[in-house]
This record gives structure tokens, C-alpha cells and sequence, in this order.
């Protein structure tokens, strides 16, 4: 399957994608974890440069999750490394693409190293605008949730907003992706299928796709599997076929 499957007018504006399945990779290869996570960023390059390619405005990475700091330290500490190096390494890729890096997440929970690395090439790029990745970063939607709720209660109690005008404009306004539209398309790899605490609130309408293929062996033809199935789906947000035709 190529690029030449993708109807052009029916692309999603907003993909995002759970890259599983890195661990489980090396595993067949009796290798360690960090084997599968290297390879696996050969991926992200290949789902980013696709997604700018055929016109896809927004693409959302789940890289690191709040429950992810539970793994092993000798893990976390490679999975830090590994974002350090690819902000160095993929920067000049991005510029190239006219690609700009946003970010989500309690990023203040990182190394300070790659907090610093991480603002560095959000300014360096913040001008491009053909599509903008996002990389969910120490991410957790439950905790997204909490931290919106509770910036939004402070601005009740200082009378900066009433009790009566909280609705899902406001609520929207105070998540991390209130500069991002709704996800259209959501994509998990490794033949899980769960959501795994990742934008709750932004995949209230999305369309699901599963797929067995790792992460490191999701290649292009993956990627435009997974959108041509999107563009088959009749997206109907709670009207009947009747309406939407």
C-alpha cells in the first residue's frame, strides 16, 4: 500500500499514536529493552516525515507517561538519553520539514539537561508551520484532568471565572493541548488495545485503530494502512448516517 491510497481531501487534521511494542521488539531479537527503544526512534522519524508528506496538520507522540517513571532506573535513564540525542539529532530534520516541536506533559519532572535541550529546539522551530509534532512528554491525561480542574478552581475562587460559565470551551482552554484541535485518528501498535491513560478528554470522537506490527517495524505502509482505514469509517459524532449524508 502507498501514498497513491490516500484520498488527499479526507486526511485527519489530528493524528495521534501510541508507539508500544519497543520492549517486547528486542525481546525477540535477546536483546535488551534499549535495543527496541533505539530502533524504535527510526519509526518516529518515518511516522513524522509520512504525516508532513501527505498533509497531516497535527501529529501527537505518547513517548514517556507519568506511570513510565516506575520502570526500571538503568530504562528511564536510556529513555532520557535517548530524547537528548534525538532532539540533537532530528532538529536539522524538522527545520528541513518545516516542522514545529510542541511538547505535553509535567515536563518538569525530566532531567533539567533535557528540559533545557527540549526548550532549545521548541524555539528553534517555532516558526515552522507545516505541522506540528507534539511529544507527550512525563504525560498523564488523569493528571492533565486534575491540573486543569484545579487552575480552573483557583480562577472561580479569585472571581476570574464563575462557577456558570465552566463548560468545554473552558475546560479546553486549560489542558496542556488547549492549542491543538480534537485527535481524528488514534493509532496503537503491538496489538494492545487499550487507551493507557493518553488524551481522555482529545479522543472523545476519534476513530481507533489497532494494529499488531512493534513500533520499531511500523513502517510508511502502516501509517497509510491505518489513515485509509480512517477514510473508510463514516464519522457520524453522535448523528445517524441519515444526517451525515
Amino acid at each position: 500500500m502507498d501514498l497513491n491510497a490516500i484520498n488527499t481531501e479526507n486526511l485527519p487534521e489530528h493524528v495521534a499514536i501510541i508507539m508500544d511494542g519497543n520492549g517486547r521488539w528486542a525481546k525477540q531479537k535477546g536483546m535488551m529493552r534499549a535495543f527496541g527503544h533505539e530502533n524504535g526512534s527510526k519509526s518516529v522519524r518515518i511516522a513524522v516525515e509520512t504525516c508532513a508528506k501527505i498533509g497531516v496538520k497535527y501529529l501527537t507522540l505518547y513517548a514517556f507517561s507519568t506511570e513510565n517513571w516506575k520502570r526500571p532506573k538503568l530504562e528511564v535513564d536510556t529513555l532520557m538519553k535517548l530524547l537528548m540525542n534525538s532532539l540533537k539529532s532530528e532538529l536539522d530534520s524538522l527545520q528541513k520539514n518545516n516542522i514545529r516541536l510542541n511538547t505535553i506533559g509535567n515536563i518538569d519532572m525530566l532531567p533539567k539537561s533535557a528540559q533545557k535541550k527540549l526548550k532549545q529546539a521548541i524555539e528553534a522551530t517555532k516558526n515552522n508551520d507545516r505541522m506540528v509534532l507534539t511529544v507527550a512528554l512525563s504525560y498523564g491525561s488523569r493528571e492533565e484532568i486534575i491540573h486543569a480542574f484545579n487552575s480552573i478552581l483557583d480562577k472561580v475562587k479569585n472571581n476570574i471565572i464563575s462557577i456558570s460559565a465552566v463548560d468545554e470551551s473552558i475546560i479546553n482552554q486549560h489542558l496542556y493541548t488547549r492549542n491543538l484541535p480534537d485527535v481524528d485518528l488514534l493509532i496503537r501498535t503491538s496489538g494492545e488495545h487499550r487507551i493507557s491513560n493518553f488524551l481522555l478528554w482529545q479522543i472523545a470522537y476519534a476513530e481507533l485503530y489497532f494494529t499488531d506490527v512493534l513500533w520499531p517495524d511500523f513502517k510508511e505502509e502502516d501509517l497509510i494502512r491505518a489513515i485509509v482505514s480512517y477514510q473508510n469509517r463514516e464519522r457520524r459524532f453522535g448523528k445517524t448516517s441519515e444526517q451525515i449524508k
